[in-house]
């Protein structure tokens, strides 16, 4: 007695089509499961057998084989309990096998039968469509989820009884749907907004420069300056998420099981903020079987990196790639995996290990060299790919108890949105979005400057020390500034604004 059922798997955040063979044949009582399973999979005949039970069929005692095809892939995971217990049951002839190549079954079981929630629904979906699948028999806390996919049916059951009776023809599951535009009106609320924030009027300038141009960006204070305040609320000023970019990001938290309850699809942009002691496979990702780190979960979103010092020098230079080209390449003896981390990096920092060498306030009691020792912590390739530096002094007494508020959010992404127009016209066709990921090639063709732009930079880079690598990216900021104007040409104001924003190039004494 033989039957076949269809399932999927994970690698990555892509899904594939596995194919669950069942056999059953006389002998002494053993269910063995082959195909590369790992530990959770094995163990799966437990549960598997008592599920059966307690949903009223009988079990075989006879010699049970599952295979998992392709065999030469390791399968991890709860998820192919459901389609084992449907195999067995279709080769008892207890399920019907008619509707068996036409779905993809997907969920764990519980002893009792009861279906419980995966993860991955949403790219399981996408393969049964890419597949050309009818649809999906998977978890109800799942079903909103997958049925983001459209096109195919996205069927929720509750217990392994259900799924039987479906096959059988006896039980008719009304199909899950969801209404993308009501998630995404519902789904789009920020909790933090700018006006809330007291003061610090230049810093939200450069934020909103940082947004604008997709820059990178290090902000340098004391302690209770407002610096992660103010770092949580650059999400609430970037565009909108498209619906390309939002399935890309609930692909990489579904994966993880990190999706919201009751939510079906992430609207808003992600911020993450991880702790200064997190370990190099933690921030890019790894495992031996490898997973996304904080860098692809903040796909599409914002890293903040508080107390950027303190991290462990081999951790912050694993960012370079990502950085560089928006994605993360994991590699292991099994497998090669990558993962999309196009994001925005805010970083904070003290300006010394104390804290206070830059307030009027607090007198610094480090000692030269050890603030050059302390800022020498982070790496110049990585500094290189920060494009903004902006000093984020101690707050004042008036600002925090004056009765006006600054700007709210929605007025600032207004001007976001219309400064991020112009950039998709300028760079249409040309495989780059933003200004901050302007080369070489670009910057001759769009940052053209006048003899007066010319003679202030030269003045800055002589008089204030700045250094080489500075140029190229005023020259950014400054066509990111005058895009915000809708200006076409980048004149003297902009580029002296621009230099404002390079502080760590500038010597110390």
């Amino acid at each position: 007695m033989l039957a076949k059922v269809l399932s999927g798997a994970i690698i990555g955040i892509d899904a594939y089509i596995v194919e669950v063979e069942v056999d059953i044949a006389q002998g002494l009582p053993v269910f063995a499961t082959v195909g590369l399973p790992d530990g959770a999979v094995k163990e799966s005949k437990e549960r598997v057998k008592s599920a059966i039970k307690n949903s009223g069929y009988d079990f075989p005692p006879k010699r049970i084989t599952v295979n998992l095809a392709p065999a030469d892939v390791k399968k991890e995971g709860a998820g192919f309990d459901l389609p084992i217990a449907v195999g067995i049951l279709s080769a008892l002839e207890v399920a019907s096998a008619n509707l068996l190549d036409d779905y993809l079954l997907l969920g764990e079981l519980s002893l009792d039968g009861r279906v419980k929630p995966i993860r991955g629904a949403l790219s399981l979906a996408m393969a049964a469509k890419e597949n050309k699948k009818k649809g999906v028999l998977l978890p109800k806390e799942n079903a909103e989820e997958a049925a983001v996919v459209q096109g195919i049916e996205v069927l929720g059951i509750e217990v392994l009884s259900e799924a039987v009776d479906f096959l059988n023809g006896l039980e008719a599951i009304s199909p899950t749907t969801v209404d993308l535009q009501e998630i995404f009106r519902r789904e789009k609320q920020y909790s933090d907004d700018f006006n809330e924030v007291k003061g610090q009027e230049h810093v939200k300038r450069a934020l909103e420069i940082a947004a604008a141009g997709g820059h990178n960006l290090l902000m340098i204070g004391p302690p209770g300056a407002g610096k992660t305040m103010l770092a949580k609320r650059i999400p609430t000023i970037l565009p909108d998420l498209s619906f390309e970019e939002s399935i890309e990001i609930t692909r990489i938290y579904s994966v993880m099981g990190l999706l919201p309850p009751h939510s079906s699809l992430i609207a808003i942009r992600p911020f993450r903020s991880p702790h200064h002691t997190i370990s190099d496979a933690g921030l890019i990702g790894g495992g031996q079987i490898p997973k996304p780190g904080e860098v692809s979960l903040s796909h599409n979103g914002v890293l903040f990196l508080d107390e950027l010092p303190e991290f462990k020098k081999n951790v912050l230079e694993v960012m370079r790639q990502p950085l560089e080209d928006g994605k993360v390449t994991i590699s292991r003896a099994l497998s090669s995996l990558t993962f999309p981390s196009s994001f925005m990096l805010i970083a904070a920092m003290n300006p010394c290990p104390c804290g206070f060498y830059t307030d009027p306030n607090r007198e610094c009691t480090c000692t030269m060299p050890q603030i050059l020792r302390y800022r020498s912590k982070i790496s110049g390739p990585l500094m290189d790919r920060i494009d903004i530096h902006v000093e984020v002094p101690a707050v004042k007494y008036r600002d925090l108890t004056g009765e006006t508020s600054g700007e709210d959010s929605e007025t600032i992404k207004t001007r976001v949105n219309k400064a991020r127009e112009v950039q998709r016209e300028r760079f249409y066709g040309k495989k780059i979005y933003s200004n901050a990921q302007m080369t070489s090639r670009h910057l001759k063709k769009f940052c053209q400057i006048g003899e007066n732009s010319k003679n202030l930079l030269e003045r800055a880079i002589d008089k204030l020390g700045l250094s080489a690598r500075a140029y190229t990216r005023i020259l950014k900021i400054a066509r990111t500034i005058a895009d915000l104007e809708c200006a076409e040409d980048i004149a003297t104001h902009h580029i002296s604004e621009a230099i404002q924003y390079r502080s760590l190039d500038r010597t110390l004494l």
